[in-house]
């Protein structure tokens, strides 16, 4: 796979995880076999030495989008998004440091009692202390998905790579639950992914990643020890977006 872009041995990872895929199927709220099941995974790639931070969706609880649609305003269910990604992220947080892995969650809306302000130079500082960091309340802005976010903090961390964690085994040319004829993709060009709106994220979320060539791996979370995998070689699972060409499985 001929490209300038890496694709393994990342050692400073974002890891992007839908709010949905903490729930059971089909309900709402938290699913502690889940949040445990991601907690020992990511010991495992924090033990190896990769630097790890995290922004988890609010689906789960409650989407921001969807009440603005049910006639909310949308500023205001755009911050009861932004609360549910606090509430998932210290769910993530007490998970991890029962598993032992030391983490802090800095939460772009003031909340001193539960999370440190969102500063980037501490987010860094904590990182290189082998810490894991939970990035809450998405950019603290409404009209903002937490993708974005996610796309924003890898900038301003400097991380390599965008690891998003969904409930499907990549990306596809059509929706595979409706068409068994459609084709995943093993690798696609963020161009494509714009061209096409293949809903990998949000349009802001892939213009921010292809003006800086920061890759995107979007792999299924849902089975156990795909985000190690997806760490460690991603080329074996999921499809990347990237600066190179596309390719089908």
């Amino acid at each position: 796979m001929a490209s300038t872009v890496k694709t393994s041995g990342y050692k400073k990872i974002l890891l992007k995880l839908s709010g949905e895929a903490l729930a059971k199927e089909g309900e709402y709220g938290i699913n502690t076999e889940v949040i445990s099941q991601i907690a020992s995974e990511v010991k495992e790639i924090v033990e190896s030495g990769v630097q790890l931070s995290i922004v988890i969706g609010g689906g789960n609880i409650f989407r921001g989008v969807k009440g603005a649609t049910q006639g909310m305003d949308r500023a205001s269910a755009d911050y009861m998004g932004m609360l549910a990604t606090c509430i998932n992220s210290m769910a993530l947080q007490d998970a991890f440091e029962r598993k032992g892995v030391h983490t802090r969650v800095l939460s772009a809306i003031k909340m001193e009692q539960i999370s440190e302000p969102y500063i980037r130079r501490r987010a860094v500082r904590h990182l290189e202390k082998g810490r894991v960091v939970i990035f809450a309340a998405g950019t603290g802005n409404p009209y903002f998905t937490t993708d974005t976010a996610a796309s924003l903090r890898a900038m301003e961390i400097n991380a390599e790579v965008i690891l998003k964690g969904t409930k499907v085994d990549g990306i596809y040319d059509a929706d595979p639950k409706k068409n068994k004829a459609a084709k995943r993709y093993r690798t696609v060009s963020y161009r494509e992914t714009l061209d096409k709106n293949l809903q990998v994220m949000d349009a802001t979320a892939i213009a921010m990643c292809m003006d800086n060539k920061l890759p995107i791996i979007v792999f299924d979370m849902t089975t156990p020890g795909n985000i190690v995998k997806a760490a460690n070689n991603p080329q074996d699972i999921g499809t990347i977006v990237w600066t190179g060409e596309t390719v089908f499985a």
